[in-house]
Formats: structure tokens, sequence, C-alpha cells
């Protein structure tokens, strides 16, 4: 009797635990979600290669926003710090994640052609404004990115081209590294990305390492080797990549 008392108060201590710290626990994660995070990294490249294009050499490349129940804004910059005539580049970037899917919209600045960045007149901006959708599905991800304002580039009638690109990667683990392999297409002709038609772009795979210092701080080690079969191209790039979180 005694045995079945002990255990009875042993249980109701437990259940009371239970009942009050679960949703003490549920109501911490809530706070936890509802708290916005901040957004701070910064690459250091040796060559500024984008879809495939070269466009620029050693540069700089921060990233600072803020990321809440999936919306982000942020803003992404590159600097060259060897040649003294790489274009400086603002990006500015509105997207919205849930599960696997994506959307958002980016404005891309660079100083070249016009220096100005407050300058938004048609055919005389360096503003390109380009709105992309895309989907993870864990082994694999697709994206599709389309020009809609701005700087475009012109089709072969020399009417704005809507310039799109369309990029399948795939990401895998390999060696304590982890890899990805892309592949991006420019699905019609635009001089944007110098395509006379239908043309892929971008064929490459790149190799990261991380060093973690701290639960808040990592260094990232990479290199990528990229193909642009259209322009008969390669480029081969190495950086280091780290990031900072709250």
């Amino acid at each position: 009797m005694y045995f079945c008392g002990a255990m009875k108060d042993k249980l109701l201590i437990i259940a009371f635990v239970l009942g009050f710290g679960c949703p003490v626990l549920a109501q911490e994660q809530e706070q936890e979600q509802e708290r916005a995070s901040l957004i701070l990294s910064s690459d250091i490249v040796s060559e500024y290669v984008w879809r495939g294009l070269k466009l620029g050499s050693a540069s700089i490349q921060p990233t600072l926003g803020v990321e809440w129940r999936g919306l982000s804004l942020s803003a992404w910059g590159s600097v060259g710090f060897v040649d003294k005539d790489d274009a400086r580049e603002i990006d500015l970037i509105g997207s919205y994640t849930t599960g696997g899917f994506s959307v958002g919209v980016i404005d891309y600045w660079c100083t070249d052609p016009c220096p100005q960045y407050f300058r938004y007149k048609a055919h005389h901006t360096s503003h390109v404004f380009e709105a992309f959708v895309g989907y993870d599905f864990g082994v694999l991800s697709a994206s599709w990115q389309t020009i809609f304002a701005g700087a475009d580039g012109l089709n072969k009638s020399g009417r704005r081209a809507y310039s799109s690109y369309l990029e399948l990667a795939a990401p895998f683990h390999f060696v304590t590294c982890d890899w990805q392999a892309t592949v991006g297409m420019v699905p019609w002709a635009t001089d944007y990305y110098g395509a006379p038609n239908f043309t892929v772009t971008n064929v490459s795979l790149r190799v990261t390492k991380e060093i973690r210092f701290t639960d808040k701080f990592a260094l990232d080690v990479f290199a990528q080797l990229t193909a642009n079969p259209e322009a008969r191209n390669a480029h081969f790039v190495a950086g280091l990549s780290w990031g900072l979180g709250n």
C-alpha cells in the first residue's frame, strides 16, 4: 500500500511538472518564432562570376538583412579590391519562403552604365528589377527568374526581352564536404546574357567546407568550377564566407 501511494504521489508530481512545463516550453518556442533573425555575412571571392558570366575580379560581397516568419528583406553588395575598373553593385532583395517554396523580387544596381543610384528613368538607369520563384525538393531545387523592368536586354527584334533564367541545383555530401552541381539556362534570345536563343550559360560544381568556431559563427572555405558553353569560357573561383546569427 505504501509503495502504491508513493508511486501515485510521484506520478502526480510528474504530471504536474509536465502539465506546467509544456505550456511554458510551448510559449518559449512561440516567442522564439516571433523574434526576427539577423542576416549578416560576407564573402571574399577571387573572381565575381554570376550565372556563368564574369562580372568582376577579386571582390568583397557583404549581406545584411532580417528574416521573420519566412519574410526576408536584405541588401547584398559587391566591390572589387584588385581592379579599379570593376563596377560596384548593390542589390535589394525581398522574399517569402514557406516549406520548400520561395518567391520574391530583386532590385539589381551597379555603377555601369549609370553611376547614379537614384536614377530610375527608362533607358537611363542601371537598375534591373527581377521577379523569381523557386522550389526546393531536397535532392533538387529549381528556380525561375524574369526581368520585368529596368535595364533589361533586347531580343532579336530589338525589343525588351524580359530576360529569363532557369536554374537547377543538386546538393550532396561527399568526403566531409558539401557539394552542389548546378545547371543554368536562358530560355530565349536576349543580349543581357549574350544568348542568341535557348542556351546553357552555367554548368558549375561547388565544394564547401565549414569551419565552425561557435554556435553563432562559422567560416566556409569554398571553390567553384564554372563553364559557360555559350561563351565557350570557364572560370575557377575560390573564396571565404562567414556568417553571424543572433
